[in-house]
């Protein structure tokens, strides 16, 4: 009897010693998906617009791989693979009816909400990946957000634009309808004096009207003193420099809240149409949209009348791909 009992118990805890084992090595697997110093890591880049990004294909995921400090070495030009940020292409939330998920580290390491060029570019990763949808819903940061796939362009419902000043947000007092911030008076840390407008995209926009953007502004000063005003932006700002250059025509230079100068800013570009039509600088478009010049190239926006949603349409380009050291 003494015998069985012993043997049984032998039995017992073999069979606990494997699970805890298959427990152990099961954890151990899903930790080693973190990505660590000196592992390979596959990525594609891509640009829209000259804004350029690393693209992670973690669609097996619900969170990034990498840090917002690995993510920031990747994108150093000369340490890494270069980058204005990484986006990552993460599984859909249990919850609703989204087809993935997108996050981005900029290069300084900051989460932003959204990232128009960025979420182009995420398109195109997935339909490059084999993802072969007309369109797709998007879990982000800033709320779902719809890119859809034309022949050579991508165009993005980008959702409406949120004009309620402390939820931009801005401390800036409000000055204009719907409790928003319309070229609102405003000196900055430098004593520069500004007529600013505040939008948010879901992310929160700084943008100013010049006559000459190359005259006006002192870009390389005023787009960080601008930026890190959290006086007047408790998160701080992405901050748009525009000049009105016909009816149907912007062109813009961008600071990019975490990134700095950038070739170009979806978001931005929305943001901007926004307050270009509110301010009356020009009129609101067809269908056809707004041009918007950009230093990488046009972007061309609408903004509809009937549902206050803004439809954004540019570019996105596989530049290469590779395998990168994390160090």
């Amino acid at each position: 009897m003494t015998m069985k009992i012993n043997a049984l118990l032998s039995l017992l805890m073999a069979a606990s010693s494997e699970a805890f084992a298959t427990l152990s090595s099961q954890r151990t697997s899903s930790t080693s998906l973190n990505a660590k110093l000196g592992d390979s890591i596959e990525f594609a880049k891509y640009e829209g617009l000259g804004n350029d990004f690393i693209l992670i294909d973690d669609r097996d995921r619900e969170t990034p791989r990498l840090t917002p400090e690995q993510s920031e070495r990747l994108c150093n030009r000369n340490f890494g693979v270069g980058g204005d940020g990484v986006i990552f292409a993460l599984k859909a939330p249990q919850e609703g009816d989204y087809d993935f998920t997108m996050r981005i580290y900029n290069s300084d390491g900051s989460e932003p909400e959204m990232c128009g060029n960025g979420i182009r570019c995420f398109a195109q990763f997935l339909k490059d990946l084999g993802e072969d949808a007309k369109s797709y819903k998007v879990n982000t940061l800033a709320g779902p957000i719809v890119p859809e796939m034309n022949p050579d362009t991508i165009t993005v419902d980008m959702g409406e634009p949120i004009l309620d000043g402390p939820s931009v947000p801005t401390t800036l007092a409000p000055n204009s309808e719907h409790n928003s911030v319309l070229e609102q008076t405003h000196v900055d840390k430098n004593g520069k004096e500004w007529k600013i407008s505040a939008v948010s995209m879901g992310n929160p926009h700084a943008i100013i009207f010049v006559d000459d953007l190359e005259k006006d502004i002192d870009f390389a000063v005023d787009g960080p003193a601008l930026e890190s005003d959290t006086g007047a932006f408790p998160a701080k700002t992405n901050v748009e420099f525009v000049q009105v250059m016909s009816p149907n025509h912007l062109k813009m230079k961008v600071w990019e809240r975490g990134a700095g100068p950038t070739l170009a800013c979806g978001t931005g570009t929305c943001a901007l149409v926004v307050a270009a039509i509110r301010a009356n600088k020009i009129p609101r478009p067809g269908k056809e949209g707004v041009r918007v010049t950009l230093p990488g190239g046009d972007l061309f926006i609408e903004w509809r009348e009937e549902n206050n949603r803004i439809y954004m349409t540019g570019p996105a380009t596989l530049s290469f791909k590779g395998t990168a050291l994390l160090k």
